[in-house]
């Protein structure tokens, strides 16, 4: 097969050689991408080393990051721990102390709730005693024997018995509620406890004026007229004292009667009648009391002093006997000292022996045969001086001394 020329425009193009420089063409692109192709895989190889490099030395960094976080996760989990520990530790002791002062406190509050239920059942107690003596006192005959208990109780604490009697009969025939029995008279002191207190409870309530002028008018007529019973019914001449007593069961009451109604306690003054209060009527038993020991002390004077008698005679007899004791204990001391004197000699007798100091043999000798005065060695003379005395008329050299005179 051959090929034409190819004509294109002006110019003749051969076949072949248009192959040949299209082949040429080609093989120098191919050669071109192959050298681009090994430029661009060089280049790649070289930043795959310079990534690999980046790699490592990354992978080198956190590796020692991760050393690093890892050593201080575990400073920062031991920080921690001893932070909590610590913590756990305050918190557990603030606990101990808050359950402490909170056991405390409920043992405190418990006191105080006992004490406050005994404080409100003494509360309720008093409360009922006050209604129970409320409706007592709303009563008069409950008022007169409340009034007659209480100066009851105040003489027989103070007086001792066969002193008083209670709701005696006189000559009359009336019944004062107490009589005390003077000493050395037949006179009794009468006490009344009947004391009107319907007007003090209407004057204690009253509220306006009228009120109260009506309550201290109704005290005034019902005080003075039980002041003029008592005064013609209760002094008889010879039987009672010129004066009674007139018992008034409160204090308050008697403070009322007082500051508003001189002019009663001055009635009953000039009719010899003593309005006294609880506190005035023990006052005026203690001192009856006084008087009644001073009569007893005066009636038993002559025993007293027959007792003082026979306590300095028995005075006497005690200081005798001191003086024979001290006497005997003189004699005692004396023995004592001679006895001490002889174990003194005895003594220095001993130690002459034990030395082998020992005097001229005829006083020994004679000082032997000489009688002793005391009983323990007046007896028959020991081995050992028998032996020195018999030694001394061989022509021995030893002697044995003999006893001191006196021993």
């Amino acid at each position: 097969m051959v090929l034409e020329p190819v004509r294109i425009g002006g110019v003749i193009l051969d076949p072949v050689l248009a192959l040949l420089a299209l082949a040429g063409l080609a093989v120098f692109a191919l050669v071109t991408l192959a050298i681009a192709l090994i430029v661009h895989m060089s280049r790649r190889r070289r930043e795959a080393q310079a990534q690999a490099a980046e790699l490592a030395e990354l992978k080198g960094r956190l590796h020692s990051f991760a050393e690093i976080s890892v050593a201080r996760q575990g400073d920062i989990a031991r920080a921690v721990n001893e932070r909590l520990d610590r913590m756990t530790q305050r918190v557990g002791t603030d606990l101990n102390e808050t359950s402490r002062k909170t056991h405390e406190s409920i043992a405190k509050l418990n006191e105080r709730l006992a004490v406050i239920d005994t404080a409100q059942r003494n509360l309720t107690d008093l409360s009922n005693n006050m209604v129970s003596l409320q409706e007592i006192l709303a009563n008069k005959q409950a008022r007169g024997a409340f009034g007659q208990l209480r100066m009851e109780t105040i003489v027989k604490d103070g007086l001792p018995k066969g002193s008083y009697s209670f709701q005696p009969t006189l000559s009359n025939g009336k019944r004062p509620d107490c009589l005390l029995h003077m000493p050395n008279t037949k006179a009794a002191v009468v006490i009344d406890a009947k004391f009107p207190l319907e007007g003090f409870e209407a004057f204690r309530t009253a509220r306006r004026e009228e009120e109260k002028k009506e309550a201290a008018r109704r005290v005034r007529v019902d005080v003075g007229r039980h002041v003029d019973s008592m005064a013609e019914r209760y002094f008889i001449a010879g039987e009672t004292q010129d004066t009674a007593i007139l018992f008034v069961p409160s204090e308050a009451i008697y403070v009322d009667l007082c500051e508003h109604f001189t002019d009663l306690v001055q009635r009953a003054h000039r009719a010899r009648i003593v309005i006294c209060a609880p506190n005035m009527l023990m006052l005026a038993v203690q001192t009856m009391q006084a008087i009644l020991k001073d009569v007893q002390m005066r009636e038993q004077a002559h025993l007293i002093q027959r007792e003082v008698a026979r306590l300095m005679d028995d005075m006497g007899r005690f200081r005798e006997r001191v003086l024979d004791l001290q006497r005997h204990f003189g004699q005692t001391n004396q023995d004592i000292e001679k006895i001490l004197t002889s174990s003194e000699k005895i003594a220095q007798r001993g130690r002459k022996i034990e030395t082998l100091e020992f005097d001229d043999a005829p006083a020994e000798i004679e000082q032997a045969a000489s009688p002793s005065p005391t009983p323990a060695l007046a007896g028959a003379p020991s081995p050992a001086r028998g032996e020195g005395i018999e030694r001394k008329r061989n022509g021995g050299s030893a002697r044995l001394p003999g006893l001191l005179p006196g021993e």
